[in-house]
């Protein structure tokens, strides 16, 4: 019997039509690959001190045969007390990636304008486009910090959602008050303000808190945060967002998933918040060491962004997949970025004081290659 032809089946188009995600590889594909067993995961800026010892305690009494909480009540009672914020503001999301996709299915329609920065975080163009929206990026300055004019000038056209990092995933600055100002002050009544502070807990103090600067304005806005960085959750996504009012909060929780944030994430935020001073100090550690392998980096004469995260963005001055081959040779894992006009910057992780020596001394070898 002859077998009948294969009928392709329609997909969406916004869908198939993505370009894919710049995921961090993993330790077990880097074993693989390297053939190393001592591997430095320095990619996907996940916190190297761990996570609290109360989340341990906390994940201990979990009975897993018993749904989650659907609505995350305890998680957003606490962030509501954390941050002055009423709970019908809040969001909880599997990730602060779940909370992007979630505003742009409650927010956009086909044909819809989005912008957002470049070089930037990818959800914020992808989710965008498996919208249906049209993305318009505009490009960090050439010493690759925020060109605020050309975001006022964006703004000026009314875009349905402006997605803005800060402080900025890949580069690493934040704005500072005069610039998150001149920005809030431009933005038109239907647009949406979607501001990422996924790296907010490794600002200076003298930078601005995006939550506050939003919530004394007459916006309509979305601040997102996550356990994932500085609290060390990465592996558990839990993340969050912060609504100008709670009939955007409604919105995006129709947009997203049932028991969207499982039970061992629920209790491991909770437990983490209880547990603050933990994550002040890991956070403070990270910074100098932040400090210390920028000047190392300088010193061999290579550009990298000013940081305000647990990262850095170098221009290594080469294929940055070459240059990740060069790594990964080494044991050690970074993020080659592949986004047109900077295919020679990697992004390292902050890491451990060792891994970090690690990088350094392969980062010299690959300067002098």
């Amino acid at each position: 019997m002859t077998k009948p032809l294969h009928t392709e089946l329609p997909l969406n188009p916004h869908v198939a039509a993505l370009p894919p995600y710049n995921a961090g590889m993993n330790i077990a594909a880097a074993r693989l690959r390297s053939g190393r067993e001592d591997i430095a995961a320095l990619a996907s800026n996940e916190n190297p001190d761990g996570c609290s010892p109360t989340v341990a305690a906390a994940l201990a009494g979990l009975n897993p045969a018993r749904y989650c909480d659907p609505a995350c009540t305890a998680l957003r009672a606490a962030l509501g007390d954390k941050l002055g914020v009423a709970t019908d503001r809040i969001v909880v999301g599997n990730g602060s990636e779940e909370m992007i996709a979630a505003v742009c299915r409650a927010v956009l329609r086909p044909g819809a304008t989005v912008a957002t920065l470049c070089p930037g975080f990818g959800l914020h163009e992808i989710e965008a486009l498996a919208n249906g929206a049209l993305v318009e990026k505009i490009a960090m300055r050439a010493d690759l910090d925020f060109d605020v004019p050309a975001i006022v000038e964006a703004l000026g056209r009314a875009p349905a959602i402006f997605f803005l990092s800060s402080p900025s995933n890949p580069v690493g600055p934040a704005l500072d008050r005069e610039s998150l100002d001149r920005i809030v002050a431009s933005v038109r009544p239907e647009t949406l303000l979607v501001l990422d502070e996924a790296y907010f807990e490794f600002t200076d103090d003298d930078l601005p808190d995006g939550l506050a600067v939003l919530s004394a304005s007459a916006l309509s806005f979305v601040v997102l945060r996550t356990f994932s960085k500085a609290y060390g959750l990465a592996g558990l996504r839990v993340g969050y967002a912060v609504t100008s009012d709670a009939r955007l909060a409604l919105a995006m929780t129709g947009a997203k998933t049932p028991f969207n944030v499982n039970a061992a994430a629920q209790a491991a935020a909770l437990a983490a918040l209880t547990d603050e001073a933990w994550m002040h100090a890991s956070v403070s550690r990270l910074k100098a060491e932040r400090t210390r392998i920028a000047k190392a980096i300088a010193a061999m004469g290579l550009p990298t962004a000013r940081s305000q995260t647990n990262f850095l963005f170098i221009d290594v001055g080469r294929d940055s997949q070459a240059a990740m081959d060069h790594f990964l040779s080494q044991g050690i894992i970074v993020k080659p970025w592949k986004e047109k006009g900077f295919e020679t910057f990697i992004r390292m992780t902050i890491g451990t004081q060792a891994d970090n020596d690690r990088f350094l001394a392969a980062l010299k070898a690959l300067v002098a290659a």
